[in-house]
C-alpha cells in the first residue's frame, strides 16, 4: 500500500464548517464575538497550502508577539512572514483606518484631561519593536490637537534633544501647548532619570516662550503608559 494521502486542511474561510467561519460569526454576532485570531483571519481571507487561514492568523500573531506587535509591523516584516501583496495591503489598510479613526476622536477631546485617548492613539501610530520614537502633539488654547510631528527615531539620548527645536515647531503652528511622547522599546513605561530631567528642561523652556508642556507620555508594551503630568513632573 502506498503512503497515505495527506489530510486536506481548509485554507478558505468558506471551506470551514459554518460554526467555525469567523466572517459569518462576525455578521451574525458582531465583531466583539470574535477573537484576535478570528478577526485577523477575516482580513487574510485565505490560508496557504497545508495551513488553514485560522492557523495562518494564529502563527502571524504569535510571531508578532500579539496584536500590538502586529499593529506595529511594516510591509517588509509582513512580507518576511510569508504574506503576499494582497494580504499585506489589507492588513496595513486596516491598521491605518484604526489609526485615523483614533486620531479623529482626539480632535474633539481636551487632551489635558484625557491622556488615555492620547496613549491609545500613539500606541497605534508608534508601536514599534526595538526602536525608540519621540514626537510631539501640538495643542491650541483649548488643549485640542492642531498638529503632530515625529522628532526622533532610533537610539536616542534625551541629553542630545534640544527643547528649542520642539518649541520652535510649536510656535510656528501658533500652538499654546505641547504633549511630548516617546516609546520605551524595553516595554517598561517607567520614566528614567534622563526622562525626568528632560521634562523639567522642557517645562522651564516652555515657560520662557509661553508654550506649556501639557504632558509627557512614556509608552511601553501592551498598552502600558505613564503620564508625567499625573506623576507631578509637568
Amino acid at each position: 500500500m502506498g503512503p497515505e494521502k495527506a489530510q486536506h486542511r481548509p485554507s478558505l474561510l468558506r471551506e470551514l464548517p459554518p460554526e467555525e467561519r469567523p466572517r459569518e460569526r462576525l455578521l451574525s454576532n458582531g465583531s466583539a464575538a470574535l477573537s484576535d485570531v478570528e478577526l485577523v483571519a477575516v482580513l487574510l481571507r485565505t490560508g496557504r497550502p497545508g495551513q488553514s487561514v485560522l492557523d495562518l492568523a494564529r502563527d502571524l500573531l504569535r510571531a508578532s508577539s500579539g496584536l500590538n506587535g502586529l499593529l506595529g509591523s511594516g510591509p517588509l516584516v509582513l512580507k518576511r512572514a510569508g504574506l503576499g501583496p494582497a494580504k499585506v495591503a489589507t492588513l496595513l489598510a486596516a491598521v491605518e483606518l484604526a489609526r485615523r479613526f483614533t486620531r479623529a476622536r482626539l480632535a474633539d477631546r481636551e487632551l489635558l484631561k484625557d491622556p488615555q485617548s492620547v496613549a491609545s492613539y500613539l500606541e497605534l501610530r508608534y508601536s514599534l519593536k526595538g526602536q525608540e520614537v519621540m514626537g510631539a502633539l501640538y495643542l491650541d488654547t483649548r488643549n485640542r490637537l492642531i498638529g503632530e510631528t515625529e522628532l526622533y527615531r532610533g537610539t536616542l539620548s534625551r541629553a542630545a534633544v534640544e527643547p528649542r527645536a520642539i518649541l520652535k515647531a510649536g510656535l510656528l503652528r501658533d500652538a499654546a501647548g505641547v504633549v511630548l511622547f516617546h516609546t520605551h522599546p524595553s516595554g517598561d513605561p517607567s520614566p528614567s532619570a534622563e526622562d525626568l530631567g528632560f521634562t523639567r528642561r522642557m517645562v522651564e523652556a516652555g515657560q520662557l516662550v509661553g508654550l506649556q508642556l501639557v504632558d509627557h507620555l512614556v509608552l511601553g508594551a501592551g498598552g502600558a503608559w505613564t503620564s508625567l503630568r499625573r506623576e507631578g513632573f509637568c
